[in-house]
């Protein structure tokens, strides 16, 4: 077996946070363009296109723009869906794009050279009973722990509006 070097070692980020909040609440929280306009961005950052096509092979196109504080930037993604198991799981493909969905290299517009041009991720969710609901997103092949970590804190920060919208929300994190 060959040795893996530190240039071709891979870093996944896989992050769990408990809801107080029913299962298909959850889920809609990624899928209905009202709600992800919510909490999609950062904090310090507004969503200001949810653009949902939630489907086998669709495309979701979602942008958020930075606060003056943070340079006032617009930026866009893609997630483009592989497979959806409904109120289970889904897969998809996010990647940097225009505001038209047209994708590009991250390092073009200021980006670390190792952010990645597309990352796989996976959203699992889980009944918990009592109105509470496990969701783990896991997102693969990070060519740094730097660019692991830096898309770990701004989904951290989007998953804490996201608990936000839910009414009387509270989190538990649990990290890996």
């Amino acid at each position: 077996m060959a040795e893996k070097t530190k240039s071709d070692r891979k870093h996944d980020l896989v992050l769990t946070r408990i809801f107080e909040a029913p299962l298909e609440q959850v889920w809609r929280a990624w899928v209905e363009p009202a709600m992800v306009s919510q909490w999609w961005g950062p904090a310090g950052f507004t969503c200001i296109l949810a653009k949902m096509d939630f489907r086998e092979g669709g495309a979701s196109l979602v942008g958020m723009r930075a606060s003056e504080e943070f340079g006032g930037g617009e930026f866009y993604n893609t997630w483009t869906y592989r497979k959806i198991e409904p109120l289970q799981e889904f897969e998809y493909i996010q990647r940097f794009t225009d505001k038209d969905g047209q994708a590009f290299d991250p390092a073009e517009v200021g980006f670390p050279a190792d952010v990645p041009k597309e990352v796989r991720n996976v959203n699992v969710f889980k009944d918990l009973g009592g109105g509470r609901t496990e969701l783990t997103v896991t997102e693969y092949g990070y060519p740094s722990e730097q660019a692991r970590d830096l898309s770990r804190q701004g989904l951290e920060e989007c998953l804490d509006k996201m608990a936000a919208i839910f009414s009387g929300a509270k989190t538990a994190h649990a990290r890996s």
